[in-house]
């Protein structure tokens, strides 16, 4: 028995990829096998690679060179997507990503982006008081330390490699990995042991 299309989005989408599958551009298989990819995504492939970056200092570079390939290295399709920045933590540096437009988000590496950062209140806050907005995420930075806000877009998008932790030395990448949150990865957090 055939699903009832119910609106006018599901009926628009079904005549799009009709169409593409009609004129060859795309098949059904392919069109299935990216739904897959993008529902499997999630923060736990990010934090894979931010713990890869921590222990294997070639894969540091490498990811910080182009996250794209990075990802790919570690087995995380990125075929379609656009290409992916990654913003280093130092001691003097800290970085936050929003995306002023809209939600362009890495979703390859973090899936779905958070409702919170869709939201024109953290898109504004983000830009107009990022200090006060990392405050309000428990996330205290020293005064001297430099805060670069970095607008994700739909031609690249962005995500951050934060600093390791004090106390992780001898971790296992697993173990790293678990520590590694989402918000870390956004800027709005930092990890902890």
């Amino acid at each position: 028995m055939d699903k009832i299309l119910e609106t006018d989005g599901e009926r628009l989408l079904v005549a799009v990829r009709n169409l593409l599958e009609a004129k060859g551009l795309v098949t059904t298989a392919e069109i299935t096998e990216r739904r897959a990819i993008t529902d499997a995504a999630n923060p736990g492939q990010g934090a894979r690679m931010v713990a890869k970056a921590w222990t294997d200092p070639a894969y540091r570079v490498a990811m910080l060179s182009d996250g794209a390939k990075a990802a790919e290295a570690l087995g995380i399709p990125m075929r379609g997507m656009p290409p992916l920045g990654v913003l280093e933590n130092t001691a003097e540096l800290h970085n936050l990503v929003v995306c002023t437009l809209c939600s362009c988000y890495p979703r390859a590496v973090l899936g779905y982006p958070p409702f919170w950062f869709k939201s024109a209140a953290y898109r504004a806050r983000a830009v107009r008081d990022p200090r006060g907005l990392l405050a309000e995420w428990g996330t205290h930075l020293p005064e001297a330390m430099k805060l670069r806000v970095v607008d994700s877009t739909a031609d690249y998008r962005w995500m951050v490699l934060p600093m390791r932790p004090a106390g992780t030395e001898g971790w296992s990448e697993e173990k790293l990995a678990s520590i590694v949150r989402e918000g870390d990865m956004i800027g709005v957090t930092i990890p902890a042991a």
